[in-house]
């Protein structure tokens, strides 16, 4: 049952429904919540319970299981709350309870929004000075908003694509502030002409790292049915030290394979970096493969000269 924590009851008129304070530790997620939460939503989540307080309880059923309210639950967590307010929906069946863990979630997911009134109340709160971040929307989305429909002058018109592309060595794509070079990092030419003149100080790469990617296996097993995979040029090669002589700048964070983690290592060493940590990208889900494990984590070099 939840633990009453505060001396007063907050009862409806209508329904009976009670708020209640639980331990954040005696609530029990459902074992088969079908909604998945990811590590940026419920940092939202987080923000606004930060911003606006933990107005929304959570429903639980008579033995502290979770029936809606998980995000809000592990947001809790991520804040450090001991305890949060809960809702016992005790007039429901167990098969009802159930079926509302789906239904709280796909109801809300049919409402639309009025786009212009929308706008407007963004626009609104924007020059209240609210934190606009604390509504859950991307930062496009809310670019967007506040232009309301005017286009956004730093977009330039895109040309219509050719029947077949064809990026040919040298050639120099101009992308608003950034550039991509057809050609290679270990040629010292390539590299000045796409900087052209600047002196970037961080370097940020996932080159090829000796994994030998092999595409065969997954061609055969339609697993590119819907993209196009071939072989990755270079990519039984982990030493990479001609193109780290060649950065500039002070700051590497280099991606590498777990195999070939000290090769790598190595060859930042002989251009003068200093390896000061490596990173782990625990990452959601796993990466299938044939080897013996299959990885859910990528490591990257931090390295500094």
């Amino acid at each position: 049952m939840p633990v009453r924590l505060d001396a007063a009851r907050n009862e409806t008129a209508a329904s009976g429904l009670a708020i209640d304070y639980c331990p954040v530790d005696a609530l029990i997620p459902y074992a088969r919540n079908a909604r998945t939460h990811s590590e940026d939503q419920v940092a939202l989540i987080a923000g606004s319970i930060r911003e606006f307080g933990f107005v929304n309880p959570v429903l639980v059923d008579g033995q502290n299981g979770i029936i809606a309210g998980h995000g809000r639950v592990l947001a809790a967590r991520k804040l450090g709350m001991t305890t949060v307010p809960v809702i016992e929906l005790g007039h429901l069946s167990a098969a009802q309870k159930r079926a509302y863990v789906l239904a709280d979630n796909r109801l809300a997911e049919a409402a639309g929004w009025d786009r212009e009134l929308l706008a407007l109340e963004v626009a609104d709160l924007d020059a209240l000075g609210v934190d606009l971040g604390t509504l859950g929307f991307e930062a496009g989305e809310i670019d967007a908003l506040l232009r309301n429909g005017v286009p956004d002058p730093r977009e330039e018109a895109t040309p219509e694509p050719p029947a077949v592309p064809v990026s040919r060595q040298g050639d120099l794509w101009v992308l608003g502030d950034h550039r991509l070079l057809c050609g290679s990092a270990t040629e010292a030419g390539d590299v000045a002409r796409l900087l052209g003149g600047l002196r970037p100080h961080l370097m940020v790469t996932d080159p090829p790292y000796g994994v030998a990617y092999d595409p065969a296996w997954r061609n055969a097993a339609g697993l590119s049915a819907t993209k196009r995979t071939g072989k990755v040029m270079n990519d039984d090669r982990a030493d990479w030290r001609e193109a780290w002589a060649l950065f500039p700048g002070e700051v590497a964070y280099v991606w590498h394979g777990a195999l070939h983690a000290a090769a790598v290592a190595a060859s930042l060493e002989a251009s003068g970096f200093a390896v000061r940590s490596q990173i782990i990208w625990a990452k959601e889900r796993l990466v299938l493969s044939r080897g013996d494990y299959h990885w859910q984590h990528e490591p990257c070099w931090y390295a500094v000269r």
